[in-house]
């Protein structure tokens, strides 16, 4: 009896240490964290981000990916940053950039506030900014985050989401992150920025499939070969034919008439559970993008490293 207590005391405490290290690491961060040690930090990169996407509206959608995807593995730790990494996953390979932006982003804040300002919160603020730039919303990015020293491949291939992933599991792999269903249909609005290769949508707009508009189908062949290999395997279509450049809800009503570009995309509205979602964010612009701000915000929760943990990089590509 007394061996039982006291293993039902231990298990107790290692949840409640548990649960006071989770509360600790998210109090760490703060929208005010460079007030009094980089003041002038978050202009630096805000104004980094609108030469950028002046230079190249698509920039935008791609920044907002790098957030994304460094989330999801690891935590937001800019371990995506890291060279011989993430980058190599078959999610990233060939598709993710903006490392440049982040890259140049943080030289022009190392020379205002050397060591004090993270990767993995330039990578968020990036993100906001990116936004910002296209029409899309802004919301108080939470800073406080250190950097990882480790990145790895093989994981972010398991974690990442795939544009041939169904809706189970979809929904699935955002739970595993603290994400809604509700989150995931919002932060899979953003694509109605951005473009993409002709590999990830191929199998979509040649399958013959009765989800998908004949006449859209028709239209992304003519860039779009049937087999790969060919010339042309790499060209590029706008996840939103209609408005690609601008932050809108055109995507969700480009779902509504079967005209999503990756299967991931289309299996948001296909008679399943995430439909009426879809459908309130195509006829109320104002609740997607608030729903995306709340969104970006919970994602730039997960796992962060904070306190001693990590470190400050000085070059976001490298551990130095």
């Amino acid at each position: 009896m007394r061996n039982s207590f006291i293993s039902h005391a231990s298990t107790a405490t290692v949840v409640f240490l548990l649960l006071l290290l989770s509360t600790t690491c998210k109090a760490h961060l703060s929208s005010t964290f460079y007030d009094q040690n980089c003041p002038n930090g978050l202009s630096t990169i805000r104004n980094a981000i609108r030469t950028a996407v002046s230079r190249e509206r698509r920039m935008a959608a791609s920044l907002i990916r790098l957030h994304f995807h460094d989330c999801f593995v690891q935590g937001c730790d800019a371990s995506i940053l890291l060279e011989d990494g993430e980058r190599n996953a078959v999610q990233n390979k060939g598709s993710a950039r903006g490392y440049e932006v982040i890259d140049s982003a943080k030289a022009q804040v190392e020379k205002i506030c050397p060591g004090v300002v993270s990767c993995a919160d330039i990578l968020a603020v990036a993100a906001r900014d990116a936004s910002v730039a296209v029409g899309g919303p802004s919301w108080s990015v939470k800073l406080g985050r250190r950097d990882s020293t480790t990145a790895s491949s093989s994981l972010a291939e398991q974690e990442l989401p795939r544009f041939t992933d169904g809706l189970d599991s979809l929904i699935s792999r955002f739970a595993t992150k603290g994400l809604s269903a509700r989150d995931m249909v919002a932060l899979s609005g953003s694509h109605t920025l951005g473009q993409a290769q002709c590999s990830s949508f191929r199998g979509r707009i040649y399958n013959n499939a009765s989800d998908i508009d004949v006449g859209f189908a028709s239209t992304r062949k003519r860039r779009c070969p049937a087999t790969t290999g060919k010339p042309g395997d790499s060209n590029l279509a706008p996840l939103d034919l209609v408005t690609p450049n601008s932050f809108d809800n055109n995507y969700f009503k480009n779902l509504l008439r079967k005209k999503g570009l990756l299967q991931s995309d289309q299996i948001l509205f296909s008679g399943g559970s995430t439909d009426s979602i879809v459908s309130e964010y195509s006829r109320s612009p104002a609740t997607f993008k608030s729903d995306f701000a709340s969104a970006m915000i919970k994602m730039g929760d997960i796992g962060p490293l904070t306190g001693s943990a990590g470190k400050i990089r000085r070059i976001c590509s490298a551990i130095n």
